[in-house]
């Protein structure tokens, strides 16, 4: 399958996430104009970050959730690779680079490269699906 140039997944149903039906019915979601997949957007309730702030096992989970945090911060977002010291590896987005770099000194986290391993050039504004 193609990937979805607005939410950049391959499949219109996908979501990372346990409890689905939950998510869907309870939480606020994004709506692909392109392709009509429902991404969380709502904010934890208990620490008020989005999903997107949280930490992914993989690149392709987080780029699941990549649509949200552009249209959140209204800016081209990217997802980035963290090591901790056990050598495991992660996947986080943040709103710009320096946001990473800021993440990495501050939490004594490091990453083998510091460019984002996926990030759109600019921020695109979608029509609404209708």
């Amino acid at each position: 399958m193609v990937e979805c140039p607005e939410c950049y997944s391959s499949n219109n149903k996908a979501t990372p996430l346990r409890n689905k039906e939950s998510c869907l019915k309870e939480h606020t979601q994004y709506i692909c104009g392109t392709c009509g997949r429902c991404i969380c957007i709502e904010p934890d309730s208990k620490r008020n970050v989005r999903r997107w702030n949280f930490p992914f096992k993989s690149l392709e989970m987080a780029k699941l959730y990549l649509r949200t945090a552009d249209y959140t911060e209204q800016n081209s977002c990217g997802v980035y690779q963290i090591v901790d010291e056990s050598g495991r590896k992660s996947y986080k987005i943040f709103p710009t680079s320096e946001d990473f770099i800021s993440y990495l000194k501050r939490t004594g986290k490091h990453s083998l490269t510091k460019d984002a391993l996926f990030q759109r050039e600019e921020y695109i504004i979608f029509p609404k699906l209708k």
